[in-house]
């Protein structure tokens, strides 16, 4: 039976998109707020499919709200408050003062 995904849970919707995305063996993938409204065990499963994209070196642009998912998905970090770029750098390298100041960590 086919059908074009409307039957398909949020997190697999997801993985459906980005699966799209992928048909056409791209260098850059967009991702926009890919966690919203997702279960814990589907935010970890998109961070397992991240990091396998990455491997493969697939260059992706996140742009999340979700901090947790965004700092263990990332290797590099722009940090944007009111349109402005107030930190750019290595993610693992974040100073803990920019990590409390404007992520709440």
């Amino acid at each position: 039976e086919t059908f074009m995904g409307g039957r398909l849970s949020g997190g697999e919707q997801q993985m459906l998109t980005i699966a799209r995305g992928l048909m056409q063996n791209p260098r850059l993938l967009l991702l926009d707020e890919i966690t919203e409204g997702l279960a814990p065990i589907v935010v970890q499963e998109l961070g397992e499919i991240i990091a396998r994209l990455r491997e493969q070196n697939v260059t992706i642009l996140l742009a999340e709200q979700n901090v947790n998912f965004a700092l263990s998905a990332s290797r590099k970090c722009y940090i944007m408050e009111k349109g402005h770029i107030v930190y750019q750098g290595i993610t693992a390298e974040i100073p803990p003062e920019i990590l409390s100041q404007y992520l709440g960590l």
